[in-house]
């Protein structure tokens, strides 16, 4: 029994008699058998190279005549790393602020910069304000105040990795004690929040002079 095609192609489909199944494909045609245990069908190529390329990966085209491959990312290096910041001998690196510090030096904690500003009231009252006056001008070039030199420390400039000198002091202590008090109790708190909150401990007068307070010991700044 024959039945049309239903591509049009001219052909006909032919159904063989009952009880008489289609007529098996010749010896050596069909569908391949599968491969040998241990051996898959094209098994990848080694690693390193791809298909039919030499020493070429997946997907990759050829690098181009004239130009020399780009270097390997070096180990350790990735999305969201830095490459290590040389550190000068005899500094390191502040875990707290990440400013870069002498050794024998650290950043002076909230209680010592509020000595600070508590004692200069009576050393004030105790030099008779002039004297007070005369020892902060002798000190100045040291970085320091007379409350800082009494309690061990002393201003630091990050940018120039310098003790304050003397005008930087001046700028500190002159302008920058004027914007501390010029509205008062309103910039003294605000000044206060600054110096507790930010992680360089800065007060209003060290943001206008560019410096942060250090607490030296040793005296390691004092040469």
């Amino acid at each position: 029994m024959t039945f049309p095609d239903p591509y049009g192609s001219g052909q006909e489909a032919i159904q063989p008699p009952p009880g008489q199944g289609y007529n098996p494909p010749p010896p050596g045609q069909g569908f391949n058998p599968p491969p040998p245990q241990g051996q898959g069908y094209d098994a990848p190529p080694p690693q390193g190279q791809g298909y039919g390329q030499p020493n070429q990966g997946y997907g990759q085209a050829p690098p181009a005549p004239g130009f020399t491959p780009a270097p390997s990312v070096p180990a350790g290096y990735g999305y969201g790393q830095y490459p290590a910041v040389a550190v000068p001998q005899g500094m390191y690196i502040d875990q707290m602020s990440g400013l870069l510090l002498p050794e024998g030096t650290e950043l002076a904690s909230v209680g010592r910069r509020i000595g600070a500003y508590f004692l200069a009231i009576p050393l004030a009252i105790i030099t008779l304000g002039i004297g007070y006056i005369i020892w902060g001008l002798i000190v100045w070039g040291n970085g320091q105040t007379p409350a800082l030199q009494v309690l061990g420390m002393r201003c630091w400039r990050p940018e120039t990795n310098r003790v304050a000198g003397f005008w930087y002091m001046a700028l500190r202590e002159i302008p920058g004690r004027i914007i501390d008090g010029i509205l008062s109790f309103i910039t003294l708190i605000t000044s206060f929040v600054l110096m507790v909150t930010g992680k360089e401990r800065k007060a209003l007068h060290d943001w206008i002079a560019g410096t942060v307070v250090l607490y030296d010991p040793n005296k390691t700044l004092a040469s």
